[in-house]
């Protein structure tokens, strides 16, 4: 969603966009398919993922934060990174491991 300059990016789950189906694999795989399905919300709004201000991200096990943590690092490269919450829950939608949200500002 869209408000003035900023993007209010839902949770996205590890779903393949040409599928529809949740994406099989390691915290790592899963990772990736998030940040790739947010990236694309975020490029339909306007926006990359260069322009996130704030991330939420939610794990089924808080043991895998570093390997989640791992792929995130290779899709936020700018200095600073965007502030981040990062929560422990026990169940996503379809059996996901992982979910994002993000709030971004469409540059001018």
């Amino acid at each position: 969603m869209r408000s003035g300059p900023w993007i209010f990016a839902s949770g996205q789950i590890p779903l393949d966009p040409a599928t529809g189906q949740l994406v099989a694999g390691e915290i790592e795989d899963q990772t990736r398919r998030v940040l790739e399905n947010l990236s694309a919300v975020l490029f339909a709004g306007g926006a990359s993922l260069g322009d996130v201000v704030r991330t939420t991200v939610y794990v089924t096990d808080l043991s895998l934060f570093p390997r989640m943590n791992a792929v995130y690092a290779d899709f936020f490269t700018a200095d600073p990174a965007p502030a981040r919450a990062t929560v422990e829950v026990s169940a996503l939608p379809l059996g996901a491991q992982v979910e994002i949200d993000a709030i971004a500002v469409v540059p001018d």
